[in-house]
Formats: C-alpha cells, structure tokens, sequence
C-alpha cells in the first residue's frame, strides 16, 4: 500500500539508528553496524542481522560501523544504510520524505554538509538537521522554549553532547568524543591490563549493563559475572570474575573526562541561568547514560540534583519527531542554522 507523502525523524547515531515516524511513533530500532563482502565491496548484511556477525564473519566478510565519533566516516556505505533503514521505516510513498537528522553539537560545516548530502542522496526531498542535546530534551518532554535554563547531557555511543537551553536555543554547548563506546574500551583495557584477557566489545558492553556500577546505589543487578577471554599468556580460553566494585577503576578515564566537561559548561553558564539549573537539575538522556550509579556520581560532584530521563535511549528520536511538529507549527527558532533545504 502506498503513503502519499511523510515525515521522518532519525537519530543517526555511532552504535545505533532509530527511525521515528510522524503519527506512528519510533518504529525502527537497529545497530549502525553494516558487513561487507571484501571480495566484491557488497553489503552482505546491515542492522541487527550484521551485529549478529560479529566475531562470526567468514574472512572475506568485513564487519564495520560507517559512522566514528557522531559523524559520517565511511559516506557510500552510509548512504547505503540510510536508504535501508529509510526504506524499511516508510515503505513504498508517492513523494520522498521529509527528514529531520539529529547530530552532535559543534560539529563543522563540512560534518553537516555530509549529513544533508547523505540523507538527500539516501530519499529524502529534503532534510533538516537538529543538535542532539536540543532533540534529547524535547525528547525528554523539556519545555525549551520556557524562559528559565534547562540543561541536559545526552550520552550516546560516540559522543556526550552537554547542552543549556533558554527561549528554544542553545545558550551554551559542548561536545565531546567520548561516550559510550569509550566505556566499553576501557572495559576492555582494564581487563587486558589487570587480568591479562583479551574480551571483545560485546563482552565489555555486557559487563558495563549486567554488573557496572559507578556509585554505591541500591540496585538488583548482580554484583558479580563471570567473563570469558583468551589468556594473553598462554592463549587459551581463560574464566575471571568481575566484581561491579571494579567498574569504577575501570571507567574512572572516559566518566572523568564526561564530567569534566559538564563542570565546563556549568562554569561558562550565565550567572542568571545558574539558578535555573540548580532547581531543575540536569537531566541524563543517551544509552551511556544509564550506566547504574551514574547520575548521583553527577549530582555528587557538580552539586546539582540530576536525574536519568523516562526511556533515555529514546529521547533523541522522540526529539526528532517533536520537532517536526514543531516546523509545522512554525517554530523554527530551535533548529538555529542546522536547517537546510
């Protein structure tokens, strides 16, 4: 059956793209992973079905993420991944889609331009791009366009984007690129260092969600797992335990350069916002940012109430799709000069 014509929000994002679809709602959910036969350079796989590859791929089978750090890295296979996951979002339409793409605060001309080209060449009849900590607070159910500060810190998998909205802008931001791939990294360096294993990123991934903790916060997650790796020693697949005590050793690196930067923004924050803030308090969006303790190793540091929005790993995309709705109002304030036509 074919759509006349519709309006698409998407959180393109370093380990994960969701699709929103106006009067539908999210209706796609998919790793940005892609695989590629290195024989002949065609996509074998992408989404779910090449995660699923993932230390399984056969040699000629390459498993890769087009996008580094928030940003396009690898344009035609992007392109390609956009025009998928596009196509599984709207089905057949008689007019191409209207598009509005989140991407990370502070990225350059030349970033953006990417984006646009990529999501116009991918089906869209025109795209319009929204800071990510602007969509994660709309998703979120943030009033932007209220008189007093709001201040949220979207955590995704590539970048930590800290933002300061008054009046439907962004009064100050900051992005940076580290965030949740970082984590599982560090997960993975501190497990080579301290018990001489080399784990993969889904096994980091899987410590960092089952056991991580970086507080001393009531929780019902076990306190223990056992991890699998190869012995750097012998070679040999090696069983060590992991306790959640450890997770802040582990992550101290990435949580204090992310905490650093949300002490930054707060420093540069106009004295007349401060207050606002303080009794708002800081709201967490981004799938880092459910890291268990994290939100009160924030509050404790910065001295401000923070609090992990409902559905954090959405905000972004229900960002996207607020924003559409607020282009047909004709708010267009928030979107700054990200629009383009």
């Amino acid at each position: 059956m074919f759509n006349f014509t519709t309006d698409i929000g998407i959180d393109l994002g370093t380990s994960s793209v969701l699709v929103y679809v106006k009067d539908k709602g999210i209706v796609l959910r998919e790793p940005s992973v892609v695989a590629i036969d290195n024989n002949t350079g065609n996509i074998v796989r992408i989404g779910k079905e090449a995660q699923q590859m993932v230390g399984r791929a056969p040699e000629n089978v390459s498993i890769i993420r087009p996008l580094k750090d928030g940003v396009i890295s690898q344009y035609s296979v992007t392109l390609k991944m956009i025009q998928y996951f596009i196509g599984r979002a709207c089905g057949s339409t008689l007019v191409r889609p209207r598009v509005m793409m989140s991407v990370p605060s502070n990225i350059s001309e030349a970033e953006e331009m990417t984006v646009i080209n990529a999501a116009n060449q991918a089906g869209a009849r025109q795209t319009l791009l929204i800071e990510e900590p602007v969509a994660a607070a709309l998703g979120a159910g943030i009033n932007i366009d209220a008189p007093d500060g709001r201040m949220v810190v979207d955590i995704g998998g590539g970048t930590t984007d800290i933002a300061v909205t008054c009046y439907g802008g962004v009064v100050i931001s900051e992005s940076i690129r580290i965030a949740g791939n970082e984590l599982d990294e560090a997960i993975m360096n501190y497990m080579r260092k301290k018990y001489k294993i080399l784990i993969g990123e889904r096994s980091a991934e899987e410590i960092k969600i089952k056991v991580g903790k970086v507080f001393d916060v009531p929780t019902k997650k076990p306190q223990q797992m056992s991890v699998k790796g190869r012995c750097m020693v012998k070679g040999l697949p090696r069983v060590v335990n992991f306790d959640a005590k450890e997770t802040l050793d582990a992550l101290i690196e990435p949580l204090t350069a992310i905490i650093d930067s949300i002490c930054l923004v707060i420093e540069k924050t106009p004295p007349e916002l401060l207050g606002d803030i303080y009794k708002n308090g800081i709201v967490l969006t981004g799938g880092g940012s459910k890291l268990t303790g994290l939100d009160k190793l924030i509050e404790k540091t910065t001295g401000i109430r923070t609090y992990l929005a409902k559905d954090p790993i959405s905000c972004v995309a229900l960002g996207t799709g607020k924003s559409l709705e607020k282009l047909e109002s004709g708010a267009l304030g928030f979107l700054g000069s990200f629009g383009n036509s």
